[in-house]
């Protein structure tokens, strides 16, 4: 057994680094998709390979990408090293209330009431999971 599997810290630091990263990609790719613009639009105007250049050539896409990579591999680091059953459910529902915040504060979403209080029931959640 791995000295890291019995450390609540280690855990939620690996858990953090897989949300933090999944919810850099997700708003990066989000935002790169909207400054791109309605691919159907751009397959019509310049066919297939200017819609797949249009994507290839933003930066931002990439970098997305890139954070959406480091989060994979941060979740495969957490899986050897602490359970399944803790690892999964808690970044998956943390990324949830991060993308809530994110989508709010840097792509200026509509958060309406009742999302915000969907992510409260998801940090709840979290915390029975924890314990």
């Amino acid at each position: 057994m791995s000295p890291l599997h019995h450390s609540g810290v280690a855990n939620a630091a690996m858990i953090a680094s897989i949300v933090v990263a999944a919810t850099v990609g997700d708003v990066l790719i989000a935002s790169a998709m909207r400054q791109i613009g309605d691919l159907d639009e751009i397959k019509a105007e310049s066919g297939l390979a200017g819609a797949i250049k249009a994507v290839v050539t933003n930066t931002r896409f990439f970098t997305g990408v890139a954070a959406m990579a480091v989060s994979f591999f941060s979740l495969l680091f957490a899986l050897s090293h602490a359970d399944l059953s803790l690892v999964a459910p808690a970044s998956a529902s943390l990324t949830v209330v991060t993308n809530t915040l994110a989508g709010k504060l840097f792509l200026k979403e509509n958060v309406d009431r009742r999302r915000w209080l969907a992510a409260l029931c998801v940090c709840v959640g979290v915390v029975l999971l924890a314990r």
